[in-house]
């Protein structure tokens, strides 16, 4: 175990250490936190209404609504996105190859790699609500924060097996994949992220009942709106979890199976 726990460490800090070579990145994904925030800010001005405010599942604002959908979006990208991006960094930097022959396992590679990603993301999303509470008044006053993190932990844990199957196809394919855009652009009309499912069609509501980032959504906007506890978020949180069973054993033995055939090809850091 503390083998494990250092070679995580080793992971996060070899990122961190890249990361700080590129200091103003920082300073610039801040601005863009503001200008993000305001943006949801004065489009929730202009397209707030009674009716609308009804149809929220908390009551509330539209912007508190959009914006948490749209921080979401940004973990579910992490989520996705991650392991393609560790991939193709060591492979560009053509370290892929001496780091897939050490003693180190494939579950702790693929949890190292996304350490920093997440850990990145996070900072983000605070920077985003805490630009969205100091100037534009985001509710944070109910919010259940251990309820927000449990979410956060099952979110990952769901979406991360669909991550590591578009770094298998990565690997395989030399390119990204296409198939995870189009979760995201589905997710993105029929998951809740900017407006309510609830207004939906009827058979688009059928196909929302079926995606877990509906799931995922609700709860998120349960904990840190309604400041649900994680009791009161146990069906959500079990759609999640099952999701995450489902998934992510699976994608591991794909991308354990498309590793050793792209060694047996000799494709290995194939560009």
């Amino acid at each position: 175990m503390i083998r494990i726990l250092r070679e995580l460490w080793l992971f996060f800090w070899r990122d961190l250490t890249i990361a700080r070579t590129y200091r103003a990145v920082f300073v610039l994904e801040a601005i863009e936190a503001l200008f993000g925030a305001a943006v949801f800010y004065y489009v929730a001005r202009f397209v707030d209404t009674p009716q609308l405010q009804h149809a929220l599942p908390q009551g509330g604002s539209y912007f508190a609504f959009s914006f948490v959908g749209f921080v979401f979006l940004d973990y579910l990208n992490a989520a996705l996105d991650t392991f393609d991006r560790s991939l193709e960094e060591a492979r560009d930097s053509g370290t892929l190859e001496h780091l897939l022959v050490t003693q180190t396992s494939l579950p702790v590679f693929l949890a190292g790699s996304a350490i920093y990603p997440f850990a990145a993301t996070t900072l983000r999303i605070v920077v985003y609500v805490a630009w969205g509470a100091a100037l534009f008044g985001f509710p944070l006053h109910a919010a259940n924060w251990f309820a927000v993190i449990i979410v956060l932990l099952a979110t990952l844990l769901a979406f991360s097996g669909l991550g590591i199957l578009s770094a298998s196809y990565l690997l395989l394919f030399k390119r990204g994949n296409p198939a995870k855009w189009f979760f995201l652009g589905v997710s993105s009309v029929v998951g809740g992220m900017l407006f309510p499912v609830n207004i939906l069609p009827d058979w688009l509501q059928v196909v929302a009942h079926f995606n877990p980032v509906t799931y995922a959504l609700d709860a998120m906007r349960s904990a840190l709106l309604g400041g649900a506890n994680v009791a009161g978020l146990w069906r959500p949180l079990a759609v999640l979890l099952l999701s995450a069973l489902a998934v992510l054993p699976g994608s591991m033995g794909v991308f354990a199976w498309a590793l050793r055939r792209t060694k047996i090809t000799g494709t290995l850091t194939h560009r």
